[in-house]
């Protein structure tokens, strides 16, 4: 049993185990292909989709298994802890798929969840743009409405699976002068008119998950696909941000934990001096701050996923700060084990290197960790003011 089983239900336990069975036994050999190859990884995700796994947060009535937030993150962990491109498309499964649940209409559901709960399509969000990063309420791509469909134009950056995404949560504006208050949700579709995938980004890390510009050129999106009203969509993707933090923390755990993981083994095995480098006090702190830091990340993702479980409507803080403290104990952790590892850690021989490139996207992306830390201020004097 491991330290976290005591909070956890058995169901939770359970399904963890199963997710941590596949992702070793099956989803981790291939990792190095997918990353070296800059390949889609097809195959984990079938394995995925085949024992119900892609649903976890759609209700039961759509398909899904309905068990929440904190689930989720339990599966992100193990799938990274294997292949961080794989938990990345896993993830924005939930970006993507999530406002549908929360903001979408009964023909919304019933058109997309059972299709995304069962793995037969994945989705993706779309909010940022070459001018609209951090600022995502200065979005400029236009939605105008004309008749039964809307016209949309413009260019989205950064779009996490947009290249074989079926749906994408995608964000445009119906008045820039109105701000974050002309700021609309809509569900859209590769097939609709207009709508084109531009340029693949060659990255870093996580390799094997396309990362896509999306061009809308007079783009026709039915009425029927906006979600939610004219204005909401601002509010839309905060909640959406709110939910998904604690998943790219989770991310950032399993990536964490992989690294340590592997520091620990070498450490046992590596002889210098005639002993074990693990033997030596300066390597033995190494690895003890690695895992003080690994497991309170895990600890702040697990509770902030947990408020956004019991329907928390202030969970911002929580939330920014298990992704902030996660994704800097990644980037630390990793970077400890390529020095634990020396020269060998530098080559592509061991996996460690690979993790400090994975590692370091989930300082930047679903906000930087520098918005974090604005949001965590402004939630701190907020709750100061009351």
């Amino acid at each position: 049993m491991g330290r976290d089983d005591f909070y956890l239900t058995a169901e939770q336990r359970e399904m963890r185990d199963l997710v941590r069975a596949i992702a070793r036994d099956r989803i981790a050999p291939l990792a190095a292909h997918v990353d070296e190859a800059e390949a889609y990884p097809d195959e984990s995700l079938k394995l995925l989709g085949d024992q119900a796994l892609m649903g976890l947060y759609i209700p039961e009535a759509y398909g899904g298994t309905d068990m929440g937030t904190l689930a989720f993150c339990l599966a992100v962990e193990e799938i990274a802890w294997a292949c961080a491109s794989s938990a990345t498309i896993y993830l924005v499964q939930y970006a993507g798929g999530w406002p549908i649940v929360a903001v979408g209409n009964e023909a919304q559901k019933r058109r997309y969840l059972p299709r995304l709960a069962s793995g037969e399509i994945t989705a993706a969000f779309s909010l940022s743009e070459p001018g609209a990063g951090s600022d995502a309420a200065s979005i400029s791509t236009r939605a105008v409405r004309k008749g039964d469909c809307y016209v949309l134009n413009g260019i989205k950056l950064w779009v996490t699976n947009g290249s074989k995404a079926s749906v994408i949560t995608l964000f445009a504006t119906v008045d820039k002068g109105r701000g974050k208050g002309g700021v609309t949700a809509f569900l859209v579709e590769p097939t609709f008119p207009g709508f084109a995938v531009g340029k693949l980004e060659r990255k870093l890390g996580i390799r094997g998950s396309p990362t896509a510009a999306l061009h809308l050129s007079d783009c026709e999106v039915p009425v029927e696909n906006r979600l939610g009203e004219e204005g909401e969509g601002y509010k839309i993707a905060l909640r959406v941000l709110d939910g998904s933090r604690p998943a790219v923390g989770a991310e950032a755990v399993g990536i964490g934990q992989a690294a340590l993981d592997a520091a620990v083994g070498y450490a046992k095995e590596r002889q210098q001096f005639g002993q074990p480098i693990g033997a030596f006090q300066g390597v033995q702190f190494m690895l003890a701050d690695m895992a003080i830091a690994v497991h309170g990340a895990r600890l702040l993702v697990h509770h902030a996923a947990a408020l956004v479980d019991r329907g928390g409507v202030a969970t911002a803080l929580e939330s920014s700060m298990a992704k902030c403290f996660a994704a800097d104990t990644a980037m630390k952790v990793a970077t400890d084990a390529v020095q634990i590892f020396g020269g060998y850690g530098y080559t592509r021989e061991y996996p460690v290197e690979r993790f400090m490139r994975d590692a370091k996207i989930t300082q930047i992306y679903e906000g930087t960790n520098q918005i974090q830390r604005v949001v965590i201020a402004r939630e701190l004097v907020r709750a100061a003011g009351r």
